[in-house]
């Protein structure tokens, strides 16, 4: 049996070198055209040849985004920018508006071309017909149950791949295609610009009443009745990889390294320990291994039936956050012990870390040695991207991320 692929997210030079350190089998990122995340770091010309280099140097094939609902001003040099990419050696086109496809199969006729989510494929006979037109590959649509893939699974060529969410941001719409900030912001979502105002709280307004505004449910504070919490479904990984989906994506390319980093590691670990026959006991492990990062609410999405009111967070917009990034890793002395950290949050000599490896173990230490790069013992990092020295007896290497638990009080008070 093939083994399925990892696809991690990447919205910077520094997000692709920790998910590709971290486990993925495949990364997507997009330039600073075309893409629906115009407000990701994103890659110029320069980065692209970087990241494509670093992660083919590891085995790790790179998508690039292209998946805006393009208007007729948006073609004007997309050709070229494609044959540029080709040249840099990208793997694959992600890609959502049928314009923009034929583009695609004009300016690069070898490239693969993968769909996208976007163009909301939901059956057999959609999925045909996008192969007919020279796709490789398609993002299903995240209102698919698990039985629909498996149906889809077996009606479609061998040699075509299926892709799909399980990891990540749910969108109120379906599939993403969404113009409600395009309606209230003037800020097109189907072309990279989303304000996201699912996440914002409503009230509600009767006509002749002007300026009384009434919670639709009862709570002082109004509610966010778009919300949607996210997507995890690292439990039941054993099921996804059985429907037959050849690439599992993890949504986040606006997310931190620490998120890439815990996400891709967890799901690493789980998806290698399937294959191992070691996972059914490890399930809770993973969740909890996950729940790290910073997300919202936890749901299954459309796997195992319709998404009910279970899914939405009626009541806040924020995320649930346990442990702090603080440093990333820059070099280890073997002989002296000491790692050059830069700092990312704010910690105190004394407390106690975890190391989150990109290869072997986690593991705990104290900070019991904490220098400033002047070589001055200081009691704390209260600077943002301050060089320190940190003693850890256990080697680490390059992009090893530093966290730390948040206590029960600072949750509290950050609430």
């Amino acid at each position: 049996m093939k083994k399925v692929e990892l696809l991690a997210p990447a919205g910077g030079i520094e997000a692709l070198k920790i998910a590709v350190l971290y486990g993925a089998d495949a990364v997507y990122i997009g330039g600073y055209k075309y893409g629906l995340r115009a407000k990701a770091k994103n890659f110029d010309t320069e980065e692209f040849k970087e990241g494509i280099k670093f992660a083919h140097d590891r085995g790790v094939k790179v998508y690039i985004t292209a998946n805006i609902i393009a208007h007729n001003e948006d073609f004007e040099g997309m050709a070229e920018y494609f044959k540029d990419l080709e040249l840099m050696g990208a793997d694959a086109l992600i890609i959502a508006d049928p314009g923009v496809l034929t583009v695609a199969k004009e300016a690069v006729p070898n490239m693969e071309l993968h769909l996208s989510t976007q163009a909301n494929t939901t059956n057999v006979y959609g999925m045909n017909f996008w192969y007919k037109q020279g796709v490789k590959r398609v993002v299903l649509a995240r209102e698919l149950g698990l039985k629909e893939v498996e149906k889809i699974r077996d009606n479609i060529p061998e040699e075509m791949d299926i892709e799909a969410f399980v990891h990540g941001a749910m969108c109120i719409s379906y599939s993403g295609r969404c113009l409600l900030s395009n309606y209230m912001t003037d800020r097109d979502a189907n072309r990279g610009a989303c304000s996201h105002p699912c996440r914002w709280k409503y009230y509600l307004v009767e006509e002749k009443r002007p300026g009384e505004y009434q919670p639709i449910v009862e709570d002082e504070r109004g509610t966010y009745i778009y919300n949607s919490k996210d997507m995890c479904m690292i439990q039941d990984i054993d099921k996804v990889i059985e429907a037959g989906v050849t690439s599992l994506k993890i949504e986040g390319r606006m997310k931190t390294p620490h998120y890439v980093a815990s996400v891709v590691n967890s799901y690493r670990r789980a998806i290698d320990d399937y294959y191992n026959g070691t996972f059914d006991d490890k399930r809770e492990y993973y969740y909890g291994e996950v729940s790290k990062a910073s997300h919202r609410d936890y749901t299954t999405g459309f796997y195992f039936g319709k998404a009910d009111d279970e899914a939405q967070i009626y009541t806040k917009n924020s995320y649930i956050r346990t442990y702090d990034f603080v440093g990333m890793v820059l070099d280890y002395d073997k002989e002296t012990k000491i790692a050059t950290v830069e700092q990312r949050n704010k910690f105190l000599l004394g407390e106690e870390l975890e190391v989150l490896k990109h290869s072997g173990e986690n593991f705990n230490f104290k900070v019991e040695v904490l220098q400033n790069d002047a070589g001055e013992d200081v009691e704390s990092a209260p600077h943002p991207k301050q060089i320190l020295k940190i003693k850890i007896d256990k080697e680490v290497e390059k992009y090893d991320i530093l966290r730390k638990e948040i206590t029960k009080g600072e949750r509290e008070n950050n609430d």
